[in-house]
């Protein structure tokens, strides 16, 4: 299930070039991925199994630049699973419009909170995750 949040440019986001600096849609994103997390309990239910999921590769787009005030939207969906990965599309608008901003995709995996190995996508991963169900490899 795709989430959308919106975030406010303020000022300790933007650079010397008065412009939002490309580190910080690395911290938008992020905020999108908890979003879309806590929405469709992740959090909770990975915590119950002992399961984490991480980050492991971020491709990212800069398409426009956004200045101070300027409200944009994040929206997450998941668009591909391997075998113990998840890719997860990430798209940056200008609030409002269809101007796009920045997209990303992000690999995420899964791993044993206790262990730290690499855990495969099986069906009790899926029934913690209903939208890996839906996508085909």
């Amino acid at each position: 299930m795709k989430s959308i949040i919106e975030i406010k440019i303020r000022g300790y986001h933007i650079d010397h070039f008065n412009h939002v600096n490309n580190a910080r849609y690395l911290e938008f994103l992020e905020d999108g991925r908890w979003e879309y997390s806590e929405k469709n309990d992740l959090i909770k239910n990975f915590h119950k199994k002992g399961i984490s999921h991480v980050a492991v590769n971020i491709n990212i787009n800069y398409r426009k630049s956004s200045f101070q005030g300027q409200v944009l939207k994040i929206e997450t969906s998941v668009i591909k699973k391997g075998r113990s990965s998840v890719t997860m599309l990430q798209k940056v608008f200008l609030n409002s419009t269809d101007t796009l901003i920045a997209d990303a995709e992000v690999t995420n995996v899964f791993i044993d909170a206790k262990t730290g190995n690499l855990i495969s996508i099986d069906e009790e991963l899926m029934s913690v995750w209903p939208d890996l169900a839906e996508i085909k490899n």
